[in-house]
């Protein structure tokens, strides 16, 4: 077992030069360690992002008003829209129909005030989207119907009103000088970016379109910011926004070249889009990575020239016993992969300390996550490094001839 007895020569190699084998294992040491961190950076921004996406429910597709190339901006989605597309007799695939009207307003609670967006919608919005509630419930069907001036709000709205979100439950909240009960505080979600509900509230959506905002009429019907639908099965999303689309144009009256002046957006078709982005950003991420352990691998092949230098001597004694040049090839090769796995063993190691601890920070948006293709990537990139930057070394060392290395001072 020749590798196995080259593997020991190796670490004697290494330990009587404990320096110069760490600073040589530490260019692999950081180009491990940044590979992992890169990419857990880009694989932690996608996998927030998704889940956020996600947790709009499951499904789904959403009607909004104003052309996806921006030539029509106006409110051209109504209520009576919502009607249309809840008529189980044209449309008996969708299975949920929410619309929403969607605008800031000022909540006042004692000295307490702050500026929030409210989402006016209708009891099936929380299924659609897939709201989940603290404490109490949403408003129902019933409470939608008779206009009652009740609210939903979100995690952080209720620590800034409330002083803490379990006591908000029942309470009063003036909004835009109307009072509102509180009957229910959403999850806290964390963050305040892309899909976070931390800072929204959620009101009957007549009321918020009458009473709270005065919202617009629009082909004598009130207005809506978009309207969410969930299709009974993933299968039957296209068809059902082909039909959705056609249905809209003939209401709206638009002709055979014009352009839709409503946006129909596709939850499947959105994750597609951002799959494609941030695998490419991931990617791109772990290039720059990449460059730190092409250069550790370069300083092992420097390291590695240095050593078969001041070991002439040991490899002419060897030839003259009668070692063979693959057994001076393999004992160098050896001891080069053998500083590689340990600098890409120890860069791991620290690559998910920095990842746990970096996760743990408050100001961190999202969890660093180390997949484990980038752990195969990083390990196989190092070992291919000293594989590929010790072979000419080793191969320089076959090529000493035994009689001068014999006489090399």
């Amino acid at each position: 077992m020749k590798v196995l007895r080259y593997f020991g020569v190796a670490l004697d190699s290494i330990l009587a030069h404990k320096m110069r084998a760490g600073l040589t294992m530490l260019g692999i040491i950081i180009g491990v360690t940044a590979v992992l961190l890169t990419t857990g950076f880009g694989s932690g921004a996608a996998a927030d992002i998704t889940a956020s996406i996600q947790s709009g429910g499951i499904n789904l597709l959403t009607v909004s008003s104003g052309s996806s190339g921006g030539g029509s901006a106006g409110a051209s989605m109504t209520m009576a829209d919502a009607e249309a597309l809840a008529d189980k007799a044209i449309f008996p695939e969708l299975v949920y129909v929410a619309p929403q009207f969607s605008s800031n307003a000022t909540f006042t609670n004692g000295d307490q005030e702050g500026s929030y967006q409210v989402v006016g919608t209708v009891a099936d919005y929380a299924i659609v989207t897939d709201l989940d509630i603290e404490y109490g419930e949403f408003f129902t069907a019933e409470q939608v119907e008779s206009n009652t001036s009740v609210v939903v709000i979100g995690y952080t709205v209720a620590a800034d009103l409330f002083g803490s979100a379990d006591t908000a439950v029942g309470q009063n909240v003036r909004i835009n000088n109307n009072t509102f009960q509180v009957v229910g505080v959403l999850e806290e979600s964390g963050g305040a970016g892309f899909g976070s509900n931390d800072n929204r509230t959620y009101a009957p959506i007549q009321v918020a379109q009458g009473r709270l905002f005065n919202a617009d009429r629009y082909r004598g019907s009130y207005s809506v910011s978009a309207i969410s639908l969930q299709v009974a099965t993933a299968e039957g999303m296209d068809a059902a926004a082909l039909r959705i689309e056609q249905v809209l144009r003939m209401r709206h009256g638009l002709g055979a070249d014009d352009e839709n002046d409503f946006t129909i957006s596709n939850q499947a078709d959105l994750l597609a889009t951002l799959s494609t982005v941030t695998g490419t950003l991931t990617i791109l991420l772990g290039s720059i990575g990449g460059i730190s352990l092409l250069v550790g691998g370069i300083g092992i092949m420097n390291i590695m020239l240095v050593s078969v230098t001041e070991r002439t001597r040991e490899i002419g004694l060897r030839k003259a016993v009668g070692a063979h040049n693959s057994d001076i090839l393999l004992q160098f090769l050896i001891e080069a992969l053998v500083l590689c796995a340990i600098g890409g063993m120890i860069g791991i190691g620290i690559s998910y300390g920095l990842a746990f601890g970096l996760s743990q920070l408050s100001f961190m948006p999202f969890g660093i996550v180390i997949e484990y293709w980038a752990l195969a990537m990083a390990l196989g990139v190092s070992s291919g490094s000293g594989f590929i930057f010790g072979l000419y070394p080793a191969w320089r060392a076959t090529k000493l001839d035994p009689i001068d290395a014999l006489r090399f001072e």
